[in-house]
């Protein structure tokens, strides 16, 4: 997954072993606030919902995430409908001549197929009791947010594998599958703290969800260490420091010459950039650290969700 979020195919174990930490620390808040968020409803169990608010105010990764169940759910009602047979329903849906019947089981199925759209108890058109239908010229604004992401995001990746050989490109595309669930569920449960943390029994669409989380705070987290790492190496090349020099007697660092020969491939991320990138993440405005300042009251704070 930091692979293919742009870092280098060997990263230290340090590296990768403080943001799985720092991805299950995110996960365990999550589970724990769906467990407070079931139970002021009087419900033992944690649902998808609870998950999705916690994410709400990321209009375009709710919006990702909305697609991701939605392709899901074709995907579940396609195989339903094969595991059926569709022998049976082709022959039930012909006429004489020939020709499907309208709104026979082919016209049934292909509607139950159809990517449907999910909905969210906070959304305003829940509000309502009559569902008001979709117009085809309707612009939606969390839909636009989320291809301009995926484009961008899209971009990025174009640009990392342009200069790959064919092999390393089969390998960077066996990495974009790369997920903390695929295939191996009973020790992600295990790992998320199911049964310490929340007592709920998960479904698969709960683990899907965290699934799809995780990869998105290991992307996001590489992202901008990379960005750390990045501005770190420009102020030291403007410096003219390396890592071991101090003091006045720093030598300016060689500038690149047009005939000169390239330079060796980049350095892996270390723990500090993402360090570094987690505490940038975790920085809440001043103004309510202020409103106790003076008080005996305990300043509890609140983990902040990738």
């Amino acid at each position: 997954m930091m692979y293919v979020s742009g870092e280098t195919a060997e990263p230290s174990v340090e590296t990768t072993g403080i943001i799985e930490d720092i991805v299950r620390q995110q996960v365990i808040e999550l589970l724990r606030n769906c467990t407070e968020l079931a139970a002021r409803r009087g419900s033992k169990s944690i649902s998808t919902n609870d998950l999705i608010f916690q994410i709400r105010h990321d209009h375009a990764k709710v919006s990702r995430l909305r697609t991701f169940l939605s392709w899901k759910d074709v995907r579940k009602n396609v195989k339903d409908s094969d595991d059926k047979g569709a022998d049976a329903d082709i022959a039930a849906g012909d006429d004489a001549v020939g020709g499907v019947v309208p709104g026979g089981p082919v016209d049934e199925a292909a509607k139950k197929n159809k990517k449907a759209k999910v909905g969210l108890p906070w959304d305003p058109s829940s509000f309502y009791s009559v569902e008001v239908p979709e117009r085809d010229d309707e612009e939606d604004e969390e839909e636009e947010e989320m291809n301009y992401i995926t484009l961008q995001r899209l971009r990025k990746a174009d640009e990392r594998t342009k200069a790959m050989t064919r092999e390393e490109y089969v390998t960077w595309s066996e990495y974009r599958q790369a997920s903390f669930t695929w295939r191996k569920g009973k020790r992600f449960r295990e790992w998320a703290g199911f049964g310490v943390v929340t007592d709920s029994k998960p479904s698969d669409d709960i683990v899907d969800i965290l699934g799809f989380l995780t990869f998105e705070m290991v992307q996001t987290l590489t992202e901008v260490a990379l960005k750390v790492k990045e501005q770190e190496d420009i102020s030291r090349a403007q410096t003219g420091a390396s890592t071991g020099d101090s003091g006045p007697n720093k030598k300016r660092k060689h500038q690149q010459g047009l005939f000169d020969p390239p330079s060796e491939g980049r350095s892996p991320i270390e723990p500090r950039h993402v360090q570094e990138a987690f505490r940038r993440f975790q920085q809440r405005p001043k103004k309510t650290r202020a409103m106790l300042n003076g008080t005996r009251l305990a300043q509890h704070t609140t983990l902040n969700i990738i």
